[in-house]
């Protein structure tokens, strides 16, 4: 009997003893990305593959889901059906302000949590078309991007910097990025928008079709416009040298944004902090993860985000310095 009370008396300790994670539930976290063709997708799936790694340590668990791309990620973070997402910084900036498609109905849950790779406006256009500017889309048919997406609304205000009508001046399509190489190659339109980050796969397919393929250009003082008007956009350009079989001799001009991950002020600081912490203190190795972050700096990252930052994140930067 004694020998009994003495087991019992020994288990109730350790279970006193045992850290919660040890019982407790597990926490499941989705992140939103984008089409499986683009850079969101392998960003969510890097993200997700760090935590993993130590899902016993910290009780948590992250899946991916590709998603219609930028609207989709905030307007599901808002309401609860995603704890993360990839969005891109304008989209980030309009959904907590309340403008563009969240006019009137700020999503004042968002928050940020760090700044990815840089993202270029890209324009893919059949060579034989003769679209070598932003001007030559006109009479054009152009995918702009399917309604929710990133590439349509800077294709939208791209084509109100430039003058272009883009009810009257152009036959405008609203197809998904991924769909656009293959109807390029078809010859059912004649150029498409894409914002990505670079090397992409989508463009790569586009490119190395039977029908030759150009950059469309975006003449600078129209990126001007743009990046005055806009505090989100900055100048960028398209790296020709990462795919052969485009009819561009030199990089293109454009102007981008960046790709950030979001979360909600919902989700719990602990399962922030622990994504934060995973992608930081594993840095050099995320940035092998996928060419488009070769140029990550751990201080750009906390770049480009107009959201306020979520406190899990926050904790992280002031405990390795990246904040006061």
């Amino acid at each position: 009997m004694k020998r009994m009370l003495f087991l019992t008396l020994a288990l109730a300790v350790a279970l006193t003893l045992m850290p919660l994670s040890s019982f407790a539930a597990p926490t499941y976290v989705t992140i939103g990305t984008g089409g499986v063709t683009g850079v969101y997708y392998p960003t969510g799936g890097a993200i997700a593959k760090m935590v993993n790694k130590k899902r016993k340590e910290y009780n948590l668990r992250a899946t991916v889901e590709s998603t219609g791309g930028s609207v989709f990620n905030v307007n599901a973070i808002g309401t609860g059906d995603l704890e993360f997402g990839v969005v891109q910084s304008d989209r980030q900036y309009q959904a907590y302000n309340g403008v563009a498609d969240w006019e009137g109905a700020p999503v004042k849950k968002l928050r940020a949590v760090f700044s990815i790779h840089p993202e270029s406006v890209t324009i893919v256009a059949n060579a034989g078309k003769n679209i070598k500017t932003v001007a030559d889309l006109k009479g054009k048919i152009v995918n702009i991007g399917n309604p929710g997406s990133g590439q349509r609304g800077n294709a939208m205000d791209l084509f109100e910097a430039a003058g272009i009508n883009v009810d009257k001046d152009l036959q405008a399509e609203g197809m998904k990025a991924a769909e656009s190489a293959s109807m390029l190659q078809d010859g059912r339109i004649d150029a498409f928008f894409y914002t990505v980050g670079h090397p992409n796969g989508s463009v790569k397919e586009a490119v190395s079709g039977a029908t030759k393929v150009n950059f469309v250009e975006v003449p600078g003082d129209i990126v001007k416009k743009l990046t005055d008007k806009f505090s989100y956009y900055a100048p960028a350009e398209i790296p020709v040298d990462q795919y052969s079989g485009v009819t561009n001799t030199a990089d293109a001009s454009t102007f981008g944004v960046k790709a950030t991950l979001c979360t909600s002020s919902d989700v719990s600081d602990a399962a922030v902090y622990a994504i934060t912490k995973e992608v930081f203190d594993n840095f050099d190795e995320f940035k092998t993860l996928h060419p488009a972050f070769a140029k990550l700096t751990k201080e750009s990252m906390l770049q480009g985000l107009s959201a306020p930052l979520h406190p899990g994140a926050i904790k992280y930067y002031k405990e390795v310095g990246l904040m006061k």
